[in-house]
């Protein structure tokens, strides 16, 4: 098996090296995503209980909702401020992830490229006299070949199913944050008229 693994790097010559770094990539976004965007990080419930409930603030200091939530009362009655801030936080929430686009739509090119790069080896290689390959050569050459457009697609996969599941988590939380942050408006609308 993992003399397979080494063929198949093998037969993608040098193109391993960008495969080699959007899979390093892929790997490092979809992991800083997915902690960055579980529940705690963004919308801790204990402070989503506070506000929809009307009461007091308290927890969950470093997350989105917090900040949002500390912005609205620094800055009270100005709704289109808060608004602002909290699709600068929603863009924040999906930093990297546009990059993983990129990756599962080069990855599988990149192969494709080294496979045609390696198809090309392989039928120079054949016999300028008898027209013919050497069967045995021709075959192992033809399989190396197809393993550069495997490791593309093995990139690709997973970047295309990671980057959807994180997309659609950001999007149902700014479907949640948008629903708060009427409550959040109304609670420094109502602070700022009592002062």
């Amino acid at each position: 098996m993992f003399l397979a693994l080494i063929d198949i790097f093998k037969g993608a010559d040098f193109l391993i090296y960008p495969l080699g770094l959007c899979s390093v990539v892929m790997v490092f976004i979809l992991g800083e995503r997915s902690y960055a965007l579980r529940k705690a990080a963004v919308m801790p419930q204990d402070l989503v209980d506070a506000v929809v409930g009307g009461k007091p603030i308290t927890g969950g200091q470093h997350s989105v909702l917090a900040r949002i939530i500390d912005f609205a009362e620094r800055h009270p009655g100005d709704a289109g401020a808060v608004k602002a801030f909290a699709r600068l936080e929603l863009n924040r929430m999906e930093r990297g992830l546009p990059y993983l686009d990129i990756i599962y739509a080069a990855a599988p090119l990149i192969g494709l490229t080294g496979t045609v790069w390696s198809l090309l080896r392989v039928f120079s290689a054949i016999s300028g006299e008898t027209g013919l390959p050497d069967p045995v050569q021709f075959t192992s050459g033809v399989a190396l070949a197809l393993s550069a457009t495997l490791l593309g697609l093995t990139i690709a996969i997973p970047a295309l199913v990671g980057g959807g599941y994180l997309q659609r988590r950001v999007e149902s939380f700014a479907a949640q944050l948008d629903v708060l942050l009427e409550r959040i408006l109304a609670r420094t609308a109502n602070g700022a008229s009592q002062t």
